[in-house]
């Protein structure tokens, strides 16, 4: 089933969901994760995907899942690689008689 709009990046979510209604800015997020003022930017401004590490981190910080943090990563990740692929191979495996 292809998605029809783009998906919401952890980045925005990030920014427009935690960071905002909490008026946090990313160099205290990035303080209390014990990280670089840049990586909090990157991934808000989505140059750099959610890492494990990090889903694990913001999971922890905005008592989350890391696993809300790596699905919404993979959904931006799976929606980008639709649109850069012209075809997909057909089925490989022929059904059993």
């Amino acid at each position: 089933m292809e998605m029809k709009r783009k998906p919401t990046s952890p980045g925005e979510i990030l920014s427009e969901e935690f960071l905002k209604p909490l008026k946090l800015t990313q160099k205290q997020l990035a303080d209390h994760l014990g990280c670089d003022i840049k990586v909090i930017n990157r991934i808000i401004n989505e140059k750099t995907s959610v890492t494990a590490e990090m889903a694990l981190r913001l999971g922890a910080a905005f008592n989350t899942s890391a696993d809300f943090w790596l699905n919404a990563q993979k959904a931006t990740d799976l929606y980008a690689a639709a649109r850069k692929l012209k075809k997909l191979p057909g089925v490989i495996l022929k059904k059993a008689s």
